[in-house]
């Protein structure tokens, strides 16, 4: 009988998310909002895209956007592109809106 399933796609994967950050508002400190902001899109990519931690990249745009009000003042959500390329790493980018 034959094995089911078959290797590993090795292929880019290419996706868009909008990641809610309203849980950032509430659960840490009024300083640590913003870096509770990035732990959470970590998280988000590294569940949904199927990596690691370790190797989700976080583009300066996308840091630029979460820090954009201040430490205390994070935005509701986020609406990020993300790129698995074939070596595992996880490229996260803001998605431009039109």
């Amino acid at each position: 009988m034959a094995k089911k399933g078959g290797a590993k796609h090795v292929e880019e994967l290419e996706r868009e998310f909008v990641v809610p950050l309203r849980a950032s508002m509430h659960q840490p400190s009024r300083r640590r909002r913003a870096g509770h902001a990035l732990t959470t899109v970590r998280r988000f990519v590294s569940r949904h895209m199927k990596g690691p931690e370790e190797q989700v990249w976080i583009d300066p745009r996308l840091n630029e956007f979460i820090w954009e009000r201040g430490i205390q003042h994070v935005p509701r959500q986020v609406r990020i592109k993300a790129i698995r390329f074939e070596d595992g790493l996880i490229e996260v980018d803001l998605l431009e809106s039109t």
